[in-house]
């Protein structure tokens, strides 16, 4: 006979490539039916999965179906995205379950272009994602996400996000003229940075992705103080120098109390359009050992490719102008990877508890 115990023992030679583990030890079996030849599989992911379902039901049908007496199989999947814990002390956003931030110590490492093309690529997966443009000095988000419109007030008092490619957006950007220099300073700065978070009517975001300027400054520091973080993702490029500024911005998230879930190599390899040939121009395996110095994850490296810049500047970031494109393919992996590794983070359930008042007569 069919037992549950048989299958659980081969749904557990399926290991999850994003989770690391397999989906038993990992709690996302919750439940198995056993009805004559017939076996239904539950499953239920703490990260978006919709480019990946297909692929996972056909991997686990054929390990179940090496049963003996198995003869059809259902695999049915679910995605249940929970708040993740951020910060001690600091209160959560309305509209918004989990707030990652993207950060790189200096600048020109492709930063902004990585932020828009992971929340489009988690955006593609199934989540509802946002993307908030924190450079208050040199906005950039408006053009990589192809519009200028401006945010609408129904109440007079908040902000709709601008809607492009499907994702929420807020930026400075929109707010002023595209030419117009921001001459403020640093208080002035954070305070925006508060308002364009806050007063904007984010709608039920899964995750909201923070797109930091570049450094350790009084932006970095609002985040850390004032705004529920669940992790960071640290962005570099092999070269030395990027490096050493990527491990100060490691370091600065570490002393902030914020996880940080891993580190994106970008620019990693350049593959001539003509010839084909390959070459690090700015080095080799960099991220990998930042990664492994600092014992956190390297989320994957992304190749110097002309198309990225071009995609990006015309408004169609590579996830939304070439989906089914291999480097769409490589932020939607690093995406993925990305939201797991958040997923196994401790989870946030104050909410879910009643305010207690206790009122002397």
């Amino acid at each position: 006979m069919i037992s549950q115990a048989s299958i659980e023992t081969a749904i557990k030679k399926y290991i999850d490539p994003y989770l690391q583990k397999d989906l038993v030890t990992s709690k996302v079996v919750k439940n198995i039916q056993i009805e004559g030849n017939t076996v239904t599989v539950n499953l239920v992911f703490g990260y978006p999965t919709k480019g990946y379902n297909i692929k996972l039901i056909n991997q686990l049908q054929t390990i179940i179906g090496e049963i003996d007496g198995v003869n059809t199989i259902n695999i049915n999947i679910d995605n249940k995205i929970l708040t993740h814990a951020a910060q001690k002390g600091v209160e959560p956003v309305k509209g918004i379950k989990n707030i990652i931030a993207v950060a790189s110590g200096k600048g020109g490492v492709g930063k902004s272009t990585t932020a828009v093309n992971l929340a489009l690529a988690l955006l593609k997966d199934g989540a509802r994602v946002g993307i908030l443009d924190a450079d208050i000095y040199g906005p950039s988000q408006p053009r990589m996400l192809g519009t200028n419109s401006k945010p609408e007030s129904k109440d007079g008092n908040s902000l709709e996000p601008v809607i492009s490619h499907g994702l929420q957006s807020m930026s400075i950007g929109y707010l002023i003229e595209e030419n117009t220099p921001m001459i403020w300073r640093g208080p002035m700065v954070t305070q925006a940075l508060e308002q364009l978070l806050k007063d904007t009517k984010w709608d039920k975001l899964d995750y909201l992705i923070v797109d930091l300027p570049p450094g350790t400054g009084d932006t970095q520091l609002t985040l850390a103080q004032k705004i529920p973080v669940s992790g960071a993702i640290i962005v570099t490029t092999p070269q030395d120098i990027a490096l050493l500024d990527a491990r100060k911005g490691l370091k600065m998230f570490e002393k902030v109390n914020i996880p940080v879930i891993g580190i994106i190599e970008n620019m990693s390899i350049h593959i001539c359009g003509k010839c084909g040939n390959e070459e690090h121009i700015f080095g080799k395996g960099g991220g990998v050992r930042m990664a492994q110095e600092q014992n956190v994850d390297f989320l994957g490296s992304l190749p110097l490719d002309i198309k990225i810049r071009a995609e990006t500047d015309s408004g169609r970031p590579s996830v939304v102008a070439e989906p089914e494109g291999r480097i769409s393919q490589m932020y939607c992996e690093i995406a993925r990877r990305t939201v797991a590794k958040l997923s196994m983070q401790a989870k946030d359930y104050s909410t879910k508890f009643p305010t207690i008042k206790v009122v002397n007569d």
